[in-house]
């Protein structure tokens, strides 16, 4: 079956890698790329997006950053702007995940800010949103979801522009991971609303990633769902087989 909107396949490295084994990592996925259907992704630690970038260099395998300041330049000690992750090869920049939420407090408006610079600085935004296991439980996950997708996303976003990646929070690095029916559920409530945002193209053409624990074992029976345009990997993006196997599975439903 053909998939109109395109696969994204991108892993998110979190705060893993160092020079030697890191751009081994991305060596490999530059290898395994090419001439691959779907787009795949990878996102590094800060110190290691020039690095990777040129080595996935002419692979058709694009590298994000996993996080930006609001502002594009200033006193901010610490912080990378979008600018700068664009300037060091950059297309794509991960925003609002839930880990950043949780340890930095980030709220909607911050999600906000970050993704309008991002924009700016002519990159992707990829806005996370997710709920709780509470949050779950209560019933309460495509009120959260909505909730989120209107503070996090700037009222000038576009398809082209941003992706949005469902993260239910109970399935980030627990192995858990949503059924493919549940994330189909999700994914579509995230479609309306986007169709809301963006007009009849956010209905289309957004894309909108899963991002709870997706693995070669399950992504065939998550990517096949009607919504789900593709996968926001953590764990199984740090060995290259693990991500070019979801990626394979990816290819085969284009």
């Amino acid at each position: 079956m053909a998939h109109a909107r395109g696969f994204l396949i991108a892993g998110n490295w979190k705060m893993n890698g160092q020079s030697s084994d890191g751009l081994s990592l991305a060596r490999a996925v530059a290898a395994g790329g090419k001439g691959r259907k779907a787009d795949l992704l990878i996102c590094p630690p800060a110190t290691l997006t020039k690095a990777a970038a040129d080595a996935v260099a002419g692979s058709g395998v694009a590298v994000g950053g996993q996080d930006c300041h609001p502002a594009a330049s200033g006193a901010h000690t610490g912080d990378i702007s979008a600018a700068m992750l664009a300037d060091a090869g950059c297309r794509y920049v991960i925003l609002g995940h839930s880990e950043r939420r949780a340890d930095h407090a980030e709220d909607d408006a911050a999600v906000q800010g970050k993704t309008a610079a991002a924009h700016a600085a002519g990159l992707i935004a990829i806005v996370c949103v997710g709920e709780t296991e509470a949050q779950r439980d209560a019933g309460e996950t495509l009120s959260v979801i909505s909730t989120q997708l209107r503070g996090s996303i700037p009222a000038a976003a576009t398809p082209e522009n941003t992706v949005v990646a469902y993260e239910p929070v109970w399935a980030i690095g627990t192995g858990r991971t949503a059924i493919p029916e549940q994330a189909q559920e999700v994914h579509a409530h995230i479609r309306s609303e986007l169709a809301q945002s963006f007009g009849g193209s956010g209905l289309q053409n957004a894309r909108i990633l899963y991002g709870g624990s997706m693995k070669p074992g399950n992504a065939p029976d998550l990517l096949c769902q009607e919504d789900v345009d593709g996968g926001l990997i953590g764990g199984a993006s740090l060995k290259a087989e693990d991500f070019l196997a979801i990626a394979d599975a990816a290819d085969a439903l284009m």
